[in-house]
């Protein structure tokens, strides 16, 4: 039994999801290899053979791999899916946009967003937002899994001296092609790899409020900044921030969540984070039922104080 993770990487270095897909292989209990399919990836192929626990890095190089086309890296999988038992993709917006093709092409069912591995054909997986866990058994030959990544700890970036095996780059068919990208401008950490998130909600009023009450926080802190959905959809942040169901799943080792409910579905995103912290003027909202700490205040004077005695 062997797994193949999906590497994650901007051709220099593996992105941290990788690192706890990599530990959710592991936990099947045989051989690991990653692949690394890329243009001018060799570095991030030799980062992957440091990892504990990877025992092969399969490394394709074209340029159809540079700027991360799904049909392009979905024909890569497919070329080498036949040498493995599972195939597994981070459950990031990445690994959701090639993790169905390949399932699709190898007619098997896709198993989504596991937080647990159980035996190597059971795993358990959250549904209800979060408020139930079904426990899934594939009986299919090959395993296309998506990995929650808050579920599982990170693998150690070093440790291991896995041999690395070029392997012919296989494409697409063209019928997709690379065209331009934009991208939003922040120089805080990574909303899914960041410790500490200082998150806003509707309560915040307006756009001005929204970044004129976190920002002074967030920089005391170090942290990145998240929105709930009702903050997004009001138009207060950028959608790249929505934390929840619906946006990114996080679970920092500190979350300040400001004027936001707690929605079911935006607890579903965030309540797996080491401490939770809440501020907001009503003490029946849900959000206190999953806060370590909570402060029944007017954000407008607690935040902004809570800055002040950083």
């Amino acid at each position: 039994m062997t797994a193949l993770v999906i590497a994650e990487h901007d051709n220099a270095a593996i992105r941290a999801a990788t690192l706890n897909t990599i530990t959710a292989a592991l936990a099947l209990g045989g051989d690991v290899h990653v692949l690394v399919a890329g243009h001018g990836a060799s570095a991030a192929a030799a980062a992957a053979a440091q990892i504990a626990g990877v025992t092969k890095v399969l490394h394709a190089e074209s340029e159809g791999f540079a700027h991360g086309l799904a049909e392009n890296l979905a024909a890569q999988v497919l070329a080498v899916a036949p040498a493995y038992t599972h195939i597994l993709f981070a459950s990031t917006s990445g690994g959701k946009n090639v993790a169905p093709r390949v399932a699709a092409k190898l007619d098997v069912a896709q198993i989504s967003d596991i937080t647990k591995v159980i035996s190597p054909d059971t795993f358990e997986r959250p549904f209800y937002a979060g408020n139930a866990i079904a426990t899934v058994q594939s009986a299919d030959a090959a395993k296309v899994i998506t990995v929650r990544t808050t579920a599982f700890d990170a693998a150690a970036t070093t440790g291991g001296a896995a041999a690395v095996e070029t392997v012919p780059a296989t494409l697409g068919d063209g019928k997709s092609a690379y065209v331009g990208s934009e991208f939003a401008k922040n120089d805080r950490p990574e909303l899914t790899a960041a410790k500490i998130i200082v998150s806003g909600g509707r309560g915040l009023g307006s756009e001005e409020k929204f970044l004129e009450v976190l920002t002074p926080l967030a920089d005391k802190l170090g942290a990145a900044i998240g929105a709930s959905r009702a903050a997004v959809d009001a138009g207060y942040a950028h959608n790249d921030l929505q934390v929840g169901q619906t946006g990114k799943i996080v679970a920092p080792q500190l979350y300040i969540a400001c004027g936001i409910s707690g929605a079911i579905q935006h607890l579903a995103g965030m309540k797996d984070s080491k401490v939770i912290v809440a501020i907001n003027k009503d003490e029946e909202a849900p959000i206190f039922s999953v806060a370590d700490y909570g402060l029944v205040a007017d954000l407008f004077q607690a935040v902004p104080e809570l800055a002040k005695a950083l």
